[in-house]
């Protein structure tokens, strides 16, 4: 009698509706960390940010969201993947309420830390969870859900912060998690199962955490900083809890940070193969990248989430500032990229049928490349809503079969007892690189406005101190300079030059955001070269797959009687 397994490995409907949950409190912490881009312009003028106050808004959320992500993905597997996403909902709620009731940027950038806190407990569980309940034919269908509801949320946030900023204030964008997060928290009590990993090993790695923390931490600190405080010379005073670095040091404090963050991720893999030699709690075990398709997986899904929050926080910037958009009008067009991702998201499981996992990430990156050149192209100061709305489209298709697909690929190899550790390595890899992405962006564009705001405003017939002026305030302020000015009229200090000065500065912004765009597609090139490894990886796996099962039967054969070989066989 045969033995139909894809039944046996069939979900409970309280599972089925568990899956639905976990992806609803998946989708807010994703969601926060995208829907605060479109807001960025009404923070700056109510809270008087500054460009690197503004990047530090959006990248510490995903920094503090890295360093933490690997220690808590243990954590998940030792004391339970259900509680730690409870737990994880409550933080992320008081986070939430903090950043909400921020008067200025310090009170806001700390309450962005505490959410990450929260969004860190969250996300490794909701994956591993995942991994662990879902088998078969049906796990390939969770692992679309979840990737789906990534590329989706992250694509949405604009639209939901433009709505909320638009019709009541940035406060909102927070506040709305609240009624949201409690709503996940009861549905989880009752729908989510508890799951563990394997038995796990003594001690804990703390040394582990404060080193991948201050590794990640300080690259990041070196990208967002380093256009403001010098890549080597120093521009300007850094202060920190009271401690100085001089203007006038010999050198910046860029490359210490830089030089800190190569000695700390080194000594952290260093640390990390000593406790697995002593057989002890690591905080990453490094023999999950023994896994080729493990390994060029994070690869792509690092350069995807570079290239997707690179383009996150620039473009809402250029759309309200250079175009003259308002805040809705800013979020409606950046959801031309939501609407692909959730069109191409739902169909990505269909492709995987005939091209295979690995070949839809394949498609998905080569359209994000083809999106986001096509919008470096188009930009300009005067260009149509509707024509940055249609590259992001393609864009959007792209990010939905990318991410849809990667996170089962990732996983595919990995056994289930270290599926929380192998889900947190890969969510903190995604969270490195949106990190990234924010840094990298801000850093292009803010190193382009030096050039290209003195050249347009020259262009104009503004020169001298005026012109400098003007350049270093639009730049400070992430062009946020320029919509003021709009506003303002002639009415404003530059008089009858004031729509001349528009106009310039408009151009220049755009010519840097151009700059950020092609910046953010070399990252995705890179992807593109990636997901091509992953293939291959993949293919290999699949083929040694075959033959051990081949071998296997071959085996079993041998040990049957020759009574009990079936004829022809």
């Amino acid at each position: 009698m045969s033995v139909d397994l894809s039944m046996s490995d069939a979900p409970t409907r309280r599972e089925w509706v568990g899956l639905g949950v976990l992806a609803v409190g998946l989708g807010l912490i994703v969601l926060d960390g995208t829907i605060v881009g479109v807001a960025l312009p009404a923070m700056i003028s109510d809270l008087g940010l500054a460009l690197t106050d503004a990047q530090w808004v959006n990248s510490l959320y995903a920094v503090v969201l890295a360093a933490l992500l690997l220690s808590t993905g243990k954590l998940a597997d030792r004391w339970g993947r259900k509680r730690l996403f409870l737990a994880g909902l409550a933080i992320f709620m008081g986070g939430s309420l903090l950043a909400a009731l921020s008067t200025s940027a310090g009170p806001l950038i700390g309450a962005r830390a505490v959410q990450a806190i929260g969004a860190a407990l969250i996300m490794p569980s909701t994956l591993s969870t995942v991994n662990a309940v879902f088998r078969g034919r049906y796990r390939a269908a969770a692992f679309g859900v979840w990737g789906a509801v990534i590329s989706g949320a992250a694509a949405i946030g604009p639209l939901a912060g433009g709505a909320l900023t638009q019709w009541t204030t940035w406060h909102w964008i927070f506040l709305v998690n609240l009624p949201l997060a409690a709503i996940v928290f009861i549905a989880a009590v009752f729908a989510v199962p508890e799951t563990r990993g394997g038995t796990p090993r003594p001690g804990a790695d703390v040394d582990g955490a404060l080193l991948s923390g201050i590794g990640f931490g300080a690259l990041v600190f070196a990208v967002i900083e380093g256009p403001q405080l010098g890549w080597w010379t120093p521009r300007g005073e850094f202060t920190l809890f009271g401690w100085r670095w001089p203007s006038d040091a010999p050198v910046s404090i860029v490359p210490i940070a830089l030089a800190v963050a190569v000695v700390a991720l080194t000594l952290f893999v260093i640390w990390e193969r000593h406790r697995e030699r002593v057989r002890r709690s690591a905080l990453l075990d490094l023999r999950l990248f023994t896994f080729a398709t493990f390994s060029w997986g994070n690869v792509t899904a690092a350069m995807v989430a570079i290239g997707e929050f690179a383009l996150l926080f620039v473009l809402p910037l250029y759309l309200i500032n250079a175009v003259g958009l308002d805040v809705m009008g800013a979020g409606i067009v950046l959801a031309a990229m939501a609407l692909g991702a959730f069109l191409s998201g739902a169909a990505a499981r269909h492709l995987a049928v005939r091209f295979g996992a690995p070949g839809v990430v394949l498609i998905g990156l080569g359209l994000e490349v083809t999106g986001i050149l096509v919008l470096a192209v188009v930009i300009h100061s005067d260009t149509a809503g509707w024509a940055i709305a249609l590259p992001l489209v393609a864009y959007g298709l792209g990010l939905g079969l990318a991410s849809a697909q990667l996170t089962g690929t990732v996983l595919r190899d990995i056994p289930v007892g270290v599926s929380g550790q192998a889900s947190a390595t890969q969510s903190t890899v995604r969270q490195i690189g949106s990190a990234l992405g924010t840094a990298f962006s801000g850093a292009a564009l803010a190193t382009a406005l030096a050039l290209t705001l003195p050249a347009s405003l020259s262009a104009a017939g503004i020169g001298g101190a005026e012109a400098e002026r003007l350049a270093d305030a639009t730049r400070e302020s992430a062009g946020t300079t320029i919509a003021q000015l709009r506003a303002q009229g002639d009415a404003g200090p530059l008089g009858e030059r004031t729509s001349s000065a528009v106009e310039a500065l408009a151009s220049g912004f755009a010519d840097a955001t151009r700059w950020s765009m092609l910046f953010a597609a070399m990252f995705l090139v890179l992807g593109l070269i990636g997901a091509l490894r992953l293939r291959a990886a993949a293919r290999r796996s699949e083929e040694g797959s075959a033959a051990a099962l081949d071998a296997r039967h071959a085996a079993d054969a041998r040990r049957m009687p020759d009574a009990e070989i079936p004829p022809g066989a």
